[in-house]
């Protein structure tokens, strides 16, 4: 019996709930350690799957660039415990990955243990279902906005304001030993000239500006050169002062 479109037919609001429907519980939640065998650093985490051997082997900023340096082959993780949901599961990494262990030379753990990241089921009990839907609401939402920005800057402040996190970032960064390729003063000087021509005339981002600056409100800002009289008459000077754009210059 030949069907109908009819037939098929899903109405609406079904697929509405649908798309609203949380993500199946994953049925593994363990604490691991990955080690790199090159240099002994280790990073602890937790992970939720429901496939053991998903090649799951962390997400923190410097054991991905381990990962990226020494390669996956040169890393080993290993399982220390298993959970048996996510929030002893959180409960148990924040008991581990503490303080103390931040201060091990060995560890490329960036924060606490148990505060975890963005994830998309604390975005479903925000009423959001997708990334997409995120990038709609922080547009749209102002005060949204607001709050995502404040508690951004303020993890960030709070990370920095660690000696230690600062020192690991900085080791990450600039590697020991690492070989500045060379360039010959030919090669310089082609380069120059290459540039000198795709950067000239009105081709040049800074074509038509010029920096001012006011002592009255220590300011220093860079404005189109055809606004330049009106604001030589409101009392701005012409130039540059590096003290007022909280650039440190070391004293001549």
């Amino acid at each position: 019996m030949a069907h109908s479109s009819t037939d098929y037919f899903v109405p609406y609001i079904w697929i509405y709930k649908i798309k609203q429907m949380p993500r199946r519980p994953h049925s593994h939640h363990y604490i691991y350690k990955t080690t790199c065998n090159v240099n002994g650093k280790f990073y602890i985490g937790m992970h939720s799957t429901s496939n053991l051997e998903d090649g799951y082997l962390g997400s923190g900023k410097i054991l991905k660039r381990s990962l990226n340096r020494y390669g996956i082959e040169n890393h080993t993780k290993e399982i220390l415990e298993f959970l048996p949901d996510r929030i002893s599961l959180k409960e148990r990494e924040m008991n581990l990955v503490n303080e103390d262990l931040l201060h091990d030379p060995l560890c490329m753990n960036l924060k606490t243990g148990g505060e975890g990241g963005f994830n998309i089921e604390s975005c479903i009990k925000g009423g959001i279902n997708s990334s997409k839907a995120f990038k709609e609401k922080i547009k749209s939402d102002l005060e949204f906005r607001n709050s995502i920005h404040k508690q951004r800057s303020e993890t960030s402040k709070k990370n920095w304001e660690s000696e230690e996190y600062r020192r690991k970032i900085e080791k990450s960064l600039f590697k020991p030993g690492r070989k500045v390729p060379r360039v010959s003063e030919e090669t310089r000087k082609k380069i120059g000239e290459s540039s000198s021509i795709r950067q000239s005339g009105n081709k040049n981002s800074q074509f038509g500006t010029c920096w001012i600056y006011n002592h009255n409100l220590k300011k220093t800002i860079k404005i189109k050169k055809e606004y330049l009289d009106n604001y030589i008459n409101e009392g701005w000077i012409k130039g540059r002062k590096l003290c007022y754009l909280n650039i440190k210059v070391k004293d001549i």
